[in-house]
């Protein structure tokens, strides 16, 4: 069996899922500018219809690459003398992978779950005015908790307004990108784990894979310097 030529094709297939989160990388700032520009509602929710699609078709290929792999090693460790059918196998373990697919895959697919992380903080942030012109109790309220968090963009390391702005998945806290990376990278060449720099914050381990853009602080700070 040319293994070399179904490793190619693999590997092609696993390039198609930069397309994807290209796709929903879009979205994401899409919908971002749509709260900031306070468009209808109804636009908004339609960009969280497409990042749902977006998570299906990145689930859906991540089914299939697994389906191909799981065969692919199951019959390179066999050796069977006769040829099997390939696409029946593959069929078969995809029937058995999907089998198990559920609603809230979708909804916990990594780049979903930041995307209506960053679309919340934004609607805290850019909201539009009631119809009679004033602010509600709530938003009153809100805002007086969004004075009381200016802190927040300030960098728990460099104690200056933050520029890039990067948020820990773990803890939740945010820090300057280019500070938190020094960081990490002086402590990496030490052999030595860094723990959050936010004052009280028990989390000890923090790595540069888990750090991500925090595009709604970007923006509300960048609003504030304007």
């Amino acid at each position: 069996i040319p293994f070399n030529i179904i490793d190619t094709a693999l590997s092609s297939l696993k390039n198609s899922q930069s397309f994807i989160s290209s796709g929903m990388d879009i979205a994401t700032k899409t919908a971002l500018d749509l709260v900031e520009s306070f468009n209808d509602e109804e636009d908004v929710n339609g960009m969280e219809k497409v990042m749902l699609e977006f998570a299906a078709m990145d689930r859906d290929l991540n089914n299939y690459i697994r389906a191909f792999e799981e065969t692919v090693n199951q019959v390179k460790r066999e050796k069977p003398e006769i040829i099997p059918d390939l696409e029946k196998l593959v069929q078969e373990k995809l029937t058995e992978i999907e089998s198990k697919n559920s609603d809230s895959d979708l909804k916990n697919n990594e780049k979903y779950v930041y995307f209506m992380d960053q679309l919340k903080e934004m609607k805290k942030q850019f909201r539009p005015i009631s119809d009679d012109g004033n602010e509600t109790i709530e938003q009153i309220d809100e805002d007086i908790a969004v004075t009381r968090s200016q802190m927040n963009f300030i960098c728990p390391i460099t104690q200056m307004a933050m520029r890039r702005p990067v948020r820990n998945k773990v803890c939740g806290h945010t820090y300057e990108e280019e500070a938190i990376v020094e960081i990490i990278q002086s402590r990496k060449q030490k052999r030595k784990k860094v723990r959050c720099p936010n004052m009280g914050c028990s989390h000890d381990d923090v790595k540069r894979s888990d750090l991500v853009p925090d595009e709604a602080l970007k923006r509300v700070i960048d609003s504030q310097n304007k």
